[in-house]
């Protein structure tokens, strides 16, 4: 029975083996593809997302990330819901699906809200019969302008809504084409500053951020600070009070917790080297000062941060039961070996001992046809002998002392046939 069993324990045991050691190593060198959902190819976040892939690539060869061009938040958001992106960068206040999950607080994005000094706008109401440069419908940007102009008492009627590119937004404000532009984007953006360098051309303060706040929670208020785009002639003249959005990187509850532990880890530990490619970067958050964003962080990012943080034991389980599986598998394959070993010397061993009673059949059988006293001692000699070898390999385990035990048995009753035969042809040769 243990024979049977032997065979097909130590195969499943191999097969255990070369299963997770097939399934580590294909994890070890597995590349994961991604896709990030940005903004248009002018935007901060396409920008940034074209640094942050290829400071991925060099860090985690086994990670690369395309970066998409999209209309903006809704669109990459739509996108992360249907797994057509396995990453994102959204602005904070967009709704988001119960599947969308944070990995990062990136940067706050301010607006901006630029008007031409001849057209007397020094407040969000005095927009109000001028026309007024929008970003495309789906970015962030056109989303934000409406509820702002509604805090201030505008209709969309109140304004001529001019929707237009970010460089053509620009261009148009530039030639005067439009009094004023609405933008949301990070402080001392090139295009910006542009903008804002020019005689003819003013921020605008909004300074309700904290009345804001109380009908739209992801707006924070908060200002531009002075000297922002200009420090000779300060611009602004003085810290300017506006209202913020942060810029987050999130992904789908899907993804490999593993392969997002790493992205997060990079995202912190490599900032200086993308700060060196976008300088956007400068204003990510420090890791110990993670906050609430009203959406749940990835595990794999959890895990980064270490929030929910499990015991030591646990997170030393975790971390390495794949390697634990791997030796549990050659501990169990080893002891079947070992277990193998041992049945097939028991059974060796068990053949020696039955060579040696057969032995000692033979001779019982020559015992009972033999007339000769001179045969018996011969025969006797012979069984010592036989006994002789079966204590050398006892000795030498080449038999066990179960078998032993057993030839014992064999070989007494050899020798009190001798002995009863030899009495028997003593008898005989005596005379009556």
């Amino acid at each position: 029975m243990q024979n049977k069993l032997a065979l097909p324990i130590t195969l499943i045991s191999i097969f255990m083996v070369f299963a997770f050691a097939w399934q580590w190593f294909r994890e070890e060198n597995r590349v994961h593809y991604l896709t990030i959902a940005t903004g248009g190819k002018d935007g901060e976040y396409y920008a940034f997302a074209r640094a942050f892939a290829q400071v991925i690539a060099r860090h985690q060869p086994q990670i690369q990330i395309e970066v998409m061009e999209t209309e903006g938040s809704l669109q990459n958001q739509e996108f992360l819901r249907a797994k057509k992106v396995q990453l994102a960068l959204l602005q904070s206040d967009t709704p988001l699906d119960s599947s969308t999950q944070a990995i990062a607080v990136l940067f706050p994005e301010m607006f901006h809200l630029i008007a031409t000094t001849k057209s007397n706008i020094n407040s969000v109401s005095d927009l109000k019969g001028k026309r007024v440069a929008l970003l495309p419908k789906g970015s962030g940007s056109y989303q934000l302008f409406w509820p702002l102009s509604k805090h201030y008492g505008l209709r969309s009627t109140d304004f001529e809504p001019v929707i237009l590119p970010s460089e053509q937004a620009h261009l148009a404000l530039r030639q005067g084409r439009v009094d004023a532009l609405f933008q949301v984007i990070s402080l001392g953006n090139p295009a910006i500053t542009e903008l804002l360098q020019r005689s003819d051309n003013q921020l605008v303060p909004i300074d309700q951020g904290a009345a804001i706040q109380l009908f739209q929670p992801a707006l924070e208020p908060s200002k531009i600070p002075k000297g922002t785009y200009g420090g000779a002639i300060p611009i602004p003249a003085e810290d300017l009070p506006v209202v913020s959005v942060q810029a987050l990187l999130v992904t789908h509850q899907d993804i490999d917790p593993s392969v997002i532990y790493e992205i997060t880890r990079i995202l912190f530990e490599a900032r200086n080297e993308l700060v060196k490619q976008d300088r956007q970067a400068a204003m990510i958050p420090k890791r110990d000062s993670i906050q609430e964003l009203g959406l749940p962080f990835h595990p794999g990012a959890k895990k980064y941060y270490k929030l929910d943080e499990p015991s030591l034991i646990l997170s030393f389980f975790v971390e390495y039961a794949e390697v634990m599986g791997l030796l549990l598998s050659i501990t169990i394959l080893c002891l079947s070996g070992i277990w193998q070993l041992k049945l097939w010397l028991q059974g060796k061993q068990k053949n020696r001992a039955d060579f040696y009673n057969l032995e000692i059949l033979k001779l019982i059988n020559q015992i009972h046809s033999l007339k000769d006293l001179e045969r018996l001692k011969i025969v006797r000699r012979q069984l010592f002998e036989i006994l002789e070898k079966v204590v050398m390999d006892l000795d030498e385990d080449r038999i066990s002392p179960e078998s032993f035990q057993s030839f014992t048995f064999t070989w007494k009753v050899a020798l009190n046939t001798i002995r009863h035969r030899e009495m028997l042809l003593m008898n005989l040769r005596s005379p009556e």
